[in-house]
């Protein structure tokens, strides 16, 4: 028999530990404290309708890769976004196989994420060198989405006149990629913003445009100078963004050389497979000027207590969860992850080896198009980068080439589209060119390489690129091994110790469950491909699709938001199309919870809603009378509720249904945050609850990686009615009839990471999801009652008891000690820990979630560090130079001179175990807004 997956993904699985923990809670069983956690009410009758036996990972990994060779890999010369890319073994094993990077946090707590900083600074680095520009950010989720939050930039960069004139104007050039421009439609109606979908070279500004988006190469590969363009706009008043493929911008003029103000693209062809669309990392570049009105996260350079250079997150003000409702990006999850990957691409390769990927794409480009020309194909266009537009009979061409394997993009009947790579090899080129003479009844003569550029004189880069140190020294892959290996041993992960954030479900990933990542079939595939060519991918998003939508009660899921707040935000967009087709579009009320994570009133405010805040009462809960009263208030323009359940508290509230029918018979539609989804699946789910709609978060409660901030998912299921209106897709068919226009740039957003959350479902079965849930429960409900009697639960349900996650109250340490809950979470760091989530959702607070994947021992060990810290801080009342408060302690600083009253072993070493594998932090607490005054996002050493 194998061994069961529930054995190895739950932490405590035996009897022994189990029952330990029991009789600290104060229970008798399991079962007992389910039934004072969760209402009864909501509890399910039956089993999830899934398989109750899970497979063995020796079964899963067959039937994985059974599903990977369905797919067929062929040569993709699609483009449109997405290429076959060189990425570097050392980095794929490294970095993208290597759990101390997959399952590392958001980098919030900067001393213990140095070595990821330094990662994305150099994702940073690499795309303002290469697009001409002053500041960028790390990162975005794809181009469709970045060039949608440029839209959103430049709309809430309008003058005052220009606001009070009313300018809602998009240019939009038609040149551009088909699934860039529906994601710019579907962003753009809330805001009332209208495009102009014109031909650029002919458009004429009137006054009434806050801005204008154009594609360099086009769309069709043409290369074109907008310096004339980008000059006619700033003269009327807009903002110009361009979006700008990266490889390409090795031999072409930067767009911030002829004038644009924003630069948007996806960095997917530096060092990131294909996917079936993703994950890759987004890019934005920006002027100076702007800084302060880039969504997403920028990285940043500082100073520590030390006076020792650190970096961190920068410019933190914008975050979501400070602007709420007046939020202009509800960004939360980016693509840290491939971020870092494509930094690693840039260093290894440097500009010499940019250069020569973008030579070895161009001049196949440039070989193909001169013998087409000599059959007398007619090109789109002359001057061009990669990509190649040929009049040709389609039907005719695409049967000759799928007998060679080959993909292209056929935009028409009568059209032909292919784009060539860094790997396009002298034998392909002969290939391509053979097909396109047999489509004329030829046979193909020699192929003839081309080695002139094709691009225009006046576009040709002269400025240097990647100029810094770091990217023109690590061209061994044992120099770059040992860099990452360096930038490594500066982080905390899960491959360190519990990482116990409340509300960010911090699981394992499986190594079985992320293995399959690296198959071929699921790699090297282009998301527009036939879709006969990708049945391991259909197959596997289907049933994907329906064990989410059985999991959670629904009828329906979508797969295409890749992101926790794209779902939100779909969510909502899908419930505001269900409005409008029953003739209620003026329903725009949101009722959100004053609770709530900071993305929800963002995400409403994205999707063109009006908020009204719901009161809590004293115990956390909704305050259910409030509610009732703004339902009835508004219920004539009501849409709906945002609710997340259990509470972002950590309760499961007893009057939900209450709750949702409140809203229910004042015509609006109730839309359930899945943050707190661990806490419910096998128990109780939203659709049994009443929701209409949910998002789920696949980086937290369906094992996927967080990645160091990204790349997360977030899909969501709807009830039968809301079917219709899942999003859709303009190049591959996706969602409902009636469906809303794309929320991300691919089909199925980021489908190479679907295998982790299909095969945790598949592992588990139905019994091991039910297990994981209450085990998560079990184990929150233990350190809750293994530190009572050191720090107080703030919040708990009617019985006493918490859900997957509780609020550790610290309000009192300021008064009591001169410390606040930032010191205690880097003193945490000295104990080789991750703080929980700091401050969220109350002032001075610690946010704990330990997930059921820890066993007991790592939760003893992170209950005795709260208590020894505590005994410290009670030891440092009244001393300003303390152990807590100047934590963490770098090992520099423990070998150098040493004034403080306390000891260096006091300092490095306050629990015995932590000798055994201690963890220094590599630089001591931030000053960061020394980094704000000083702002600088690039590595310049």
């Amino acid at each position: 028999m194998f061994d069961k997956f529930s054995e190895r993904h739950i932490g405590v699985s035996n009897e022994k530990d189990l029952k330990a923990m029991l009789d600290v809670i104060g229970v008798k069983s399991v079962d007992e404290l389910i039934s004072q956690v969760i209402p009864q009410s909501i509890r399910l009758r039956k089993p999830l309708a899934l398989p109750a036996e899970g497979m063995s990972e020796y079964e899963f990994a067959a039937h994985i890769r059974e599903l990977a060779d369905r797919n067929q890999p062929y040569r993709s010369f699609i483009g449109m976004g997405y290429y076959p890319s060189a990425v570097p073994a050392v980095v794929t094993r490294n970095v993208f196989e290597n759990p101390a990077w997959y399952t590392s946090y958001t980098p919030y707590q900067a001393e213990i994420s140095q070595g990821r900083l330094e990662a994305l600074l150099n994702f940073q680095t690499a795309v303002i060198s290469l697009t001409g520009m002053e500041i960028g950010n790390c990162s975005l989720l794809d181009e469709g989405t970045a060039a949608a939050e440029a839209m959103a930039m430049m709309f809430s960069l309008r003058s005052r006149d220009a606001v009070r004139e009313g300018r809602n104007q998009l240019f939009v050039d038609r040149n551009i990629f088909p699934q860039t421009l529906d994601v710019l439609l579907t962003r753009s109606e809330p805001f009332g913003i209208e495009l102009i979908v014109d031909d650029y070279d002919e458009y004429e500004f009137t006054g009434r445009e806050f801005g204008a988006i154009v594609q360099y190469p086009a769309a069709d590969g043409r290369v074109r100078d907008y310096s004339d363009f980008t000059a006619a706009a700033h003269a009327k008043g807009a903002l110009v963004t361009v979006a700008a493929d990266l490889l390409s911008l090795a031999l072409l003029k930067a767009p911030g050389e002829w004038g644009a103000d924003i630069a948007v693209g996806s960095a997917q062809r530096l060092g990131t497979p294909m996917g079936f669309g993703g994950p890759a990392a987004g890019y934005m570049t920006t002027r100076e000027a702007f800084k302060r009105n880039m969504p997403g996260r920028i990285i940043g350079v500082s100073v520590d207590r030390l006076g020792n250079k650190a970096l961190r997150m920068a410019l933190q003000m914008r975050e979501q969860h400070i602007k709420r409702e007046r939020a202009t990006s509800n960004i939360c999850t980016a693509s840290a992850l491939m971020a870092s990957m494509t930094g690693f691409y840039c260093v290894y390769n440097g500009p010499e080896g940019l250069r020569r990927a973008a030579e070895t794409a161009h001049l196949a480009t440039a070989t193909v198009a001169r013998a087409l020309e000599a059959m007398d194909y007619r090109l789109a266009s002359k001057e061009f980068f990669d990509t190649l537009e040929v009049e040709a009979e389609a039907a005719v061409v695409q049967s000759l080439a799928l007998e060679q394997g080959i993909n292209f993009y056929y935009p028409s009947e009568g059209r032909v589209r292919m784009s060539f790579d860094e790997v396009t090899t002298a034998a392909e080129i002969e290939t391509v060119v053979s097909i396109f003479a047999a489509a004329k009844g030829k046979k193909a003569k020699a192929v003839k390489a081309v080695t002139e550029s094709c691009v225009p004189t006046a576009l040709r880069r002269q400025s240097p690129y990647l100029q810094e140190p770091v990217f023109n020294v690590y061209r061994s892959e044992s120099a770059l091994m040992r860099y990452i290996k360096k930038l490594e041993l500066r982080d905390i992960s899960l491959a360190n110790s519990m990482i116990s954030l409340g509300s960010c479900t911090m699981k394992l990933n499986a190594a079985a469950l992320m293995q399959p990542l690296s198959l071929a079939g699921f790699q090297n595939m282009h998301p527009f491909a036939p879709a006969d060519q990708a049945k391991g991918y259909m197959d596997l998003i289907a049933g994907l699709e329906q064990d989410l939508a059985t999991i959670t009660g629904f009828a329906a899921c979508s797969l295409q938001p890749n992101s926790g707040a794209a779902g939100e935000y779909t969510g909502l967009m899908v419930i505001r199309a269900y409005h409008q087709s029953r003739g209620q579009g003026y329903r725009n009320v949101v009722l959100i919870p004053a609770s709530a994570h900071g993305t929800n009133p963002a995400s409403a405010a994205m999707a063109g809603m009006k908020i009204v805040t719901v009161a809590c009462d004293e115990r956390g809960n909704i305050d259910v009378a409030d509610l009732e009263a703004k339902a009835k208030e508004h219920s004539s323009e009501l849409c709906g509720l945002m609710v997340t359940y259990p509470s972002t508290h950590g309760v499961f509230e007893s009057r939900i249904r209450e709750i949702v029918d409140a809203v229910h018979d004042a015509g609006g539609q109730v839309y359930m945050d899945g943050a707190n989804m661990n806490a419910q699946v096998g128990l109780t789910n939203p659709g049994y609850i009443g929701a209409d709609v949910c998002h789920l978060n696949l980086h937290k409660t369906f094992a996927m990686p967080h990645g160091g901030g990204g790349p997360g998912v977030g899909p969501i299921c709807v009830a039968e009615h809301l079917r219709a209106f899942l999003p859709s897709h303009p190049v591959v068919a996706t969602g409902g009839d009636e469906g809303i226009t794309a929320v991300a740039s691919a089909p199925w957003g980021s489908a190479l990471l679907f295998p982790i959350t299909y095969g945790y479902i598949k592992m588990l079965g139905a019994e091991g999801l039910r297990r994981a849930t209450e085990m998560a429960i079990v184990n929150a409900n233990y350190m809750s009652a293994a530190l009572a009697a050191e720090y107080r639960t703030y919040y708990s349900g009617e019985t006493g008891r918490v859900g997957h996650e509780m609020i550790l109250d610290l309000t009192s340490f300021k008064k009591d000690y001169n410390i606040d809950c930032g010191d205690i979470a880097h003193r945490l760091m000295d104990y080789g820990f991750h703080a929980p989530t700091l401050s969220f959702p109350v002032h001075e607070t610690l946010m704990v979630e330990p997930t059921e994947s820890e066993p007991k021992e790592e939760m003893d060990r992170f209950i005795e560090a709260l208590i020894s810290i505590k005994r410290e801080c009670e030891a440092a009342a009244g001393q300003a130079d303390n152990v807590v408060a100047n934590a963490p302690h770098t090992a520099r600083e423990l070998a150098g001179a040493w004034e403080h009253p306390y000891s260096r072993d006091e300092a490095a070493f306050p629990l015995a175990w932590i000798g055994e594998a201690k963890f220094f932090p590599y630089v001591s607490k931030i000053d960061n807004g020394y980094g704000d005054r000083n702002l600088c996002c690039r590595n310049c050493e």
